[in-house]
């Protein structure tokens, strides 16, 4: 029997990306990426509340999209899944490296947070640790560090940066247990991070959304 061989192309493809703000005017930027089966056009509003003059807030859409009900034609998309990951992983970030460009700070400085949600919060965390981007704040909501690459790898990144983690205490996704164990190994690694719990599940709170952002 013969076996088939496979050839690797690059393609081109649309995307979608959806902000709040000013971008002329941007001396801060939120990059906020979306969980799995979302669309970043509703996710963004989840942040309607921390738009201020001068934050400009980008939501980009993930590159697969797929129907999360094929009654109702409901669309969803995601960020990865585990067929040829290590290619999916290097295309994301590489669009996401692209979306940053886009959407520069005014002069070229100033203040960047990156949030992901879910399945985004792994994409975020690779995209600041693969990626170009340089934010001072990484925010994980109701997801964990991902294994890959290891945080001791990119310690010296995550150095300077400032890493929040929230997790809801009735989360569907991820127990308490599973946060202590994900938080004990940010510890073993020597990581400073901040630790957020709130009273609710798998989503972002809008309580802590305020704290973050500035009220």
């Amino acid at each position: 029997m013969t076996t088939p061989e496979m050839t690797r192309l690059v393609a081109e493809k649309n995307a979608r990306v959806y902000h709040l703000g000013d971008p002329a005017a941007a001396t801060e930027v939120w990059f906020v990426l979306h969980g799995f089966g979302q669309l970043a056009g509703h996710f963004i509003k989840t942040f309607e509340s921390a738009a201020r003059p001068g934050r400009l807030i980008v939501a980009p859409e993930a590159l697969h999209h797929f129907y999360t009900d094929h009654r109702a034609k409901k669309v969803g998309a995601s960020w990865m899944t585990s067929e040829d990951r290590d290619a999916q992983i290097a295309d994301y970030v590489h669009y996401l490296d692209r979306v940053a460009e886009r959407f520069p700070l005014r002069g070229g400085a100033g203040r960047i947070e990156v949030h992901g949600f879910s399945q985004g919060a792994a994409t975020a965390a690779r995209w600041v640790a693969l990626g170009k981007v340089r934010p001072a704040r990484l925010v994980i909501w109701g997801g964990e560090m991902p294994p890959d690459p290891p945080v001791e790898t990119w310690k010296d990144r995550l150095s300077s940066v400032e890493l929040a983690i929230v997790m809801g205490d009735q989360d569907e996704y991820y127990s308490s247990d599973r946060v202590d164990v994900a938080a004990e190994k940010l510890d073993a690694a020597g990581i400073n991070y901040a630790l957020h719990r709130f009273k609710g599940g798998h989503v972002v709170s809008p309580e802590v959304l305020a704290v973050l952002a500035g009220g």
